[in-house]
């Protein structure tokens, strides 16, 4: 039996990647705000809290996936305190957490003596950066990517393992209100495939490298985004 804490499990990609995961073998603890394990990120307590539950349900965890994020605008015109709790709040949410239940899952890898996959999902932002409202949510997921290839180095040798994805849009509700606000065709435009990546495309991904990649791949940050970056 393979366990798995998967991070923003209720909506949109999370939930793509759980129905991907759901199978024999497979025991998955889910973490959102309408099912599975409650945890607002925004609370520094709450990743140490999360892994507890998460811990406690399952026995022990051999995979944790990091999906959950916030997608906000913080305009630079913005007055000083408010564009410093959003890039703060942003920050906190999409690299601290995830940074916290990473650390939390090699210390457990390591007392056990046993391996253990991480899978990452940053952005096509961490690469090519975003719109001007969006520095905070670029830099979240860059500093994700630097943050996988070093738990990558860092760990190998005890066969704990490391990937990130960098989906471009991807259609959930949040790249849909995004779509929209953008212009949508001329964004559309942008994108050699002429569609956006849809949730069970980016979650096959997930599934893979959670249960199938080679461990020589470990490092490794796969692009899922129709050829509008490509590196």
């Amino acid at each position: 039996m393979t366990n798995i804490l998967l991070t923003g499990s209720s909506r949109g990609i999370g939930a793509a990647i759980a129905a991907a995961l759901d199978g024999p073998g497979v025991a998955i603890a889910g973490h959102g705000t309408t099912s599975g394990l409650p945890a607002d990120f925004t609370d520094p307590d709450a990743p140490r809290a999360l892994w507890d539950a998460a811990v406690a349900r399952l026995g022990h965890v051999d995979v944790l996936i990091n999906n959950a994020g916030v997608f906000e605008a913080n305009p630079i015109d913005a007055d000083d305190a408010a564009w410093r709790a959003n890039w703060a709040r942003t920050m906190q949410v999409n690299l601290t957490a995830a940074a916290e239940l990473c650390r939390l899952a090699v210390l457990h890898w390591r007392a056990r003596g046993v391996p253990g996959r991480i899978v990452n999902v940053a952005s096509r932002a961490a690469h090519r950066g975003d719109s001007p409202a969006h520095w905070h949510y670029a830099a979240s997921k860059a500093g994700m990517v630097a943050m996988t290839k070093t738990i990558a180095r860092g760990y190998a040798r005890d066969g704990i393992l490391a990937f990130a994805i960098c989906p471009g849009f991807t259609m959930t509700g949040m790249a849909e209100d995004y779509l929209e606000s953008r212009g949508g065709d001329a964004l559309l435009a942008d994108i050699p495939l002429g569609r956006v990546a849809m949730p069970d495309e980016v979650a096959e991904m997930a599934r893979w490298l959670a249960l199938d990649a080679p461990a020589s791949m470990t490092g490794a940050v796969l692009d899922v985004n129709g050829a509008s970056y490509v590196r």
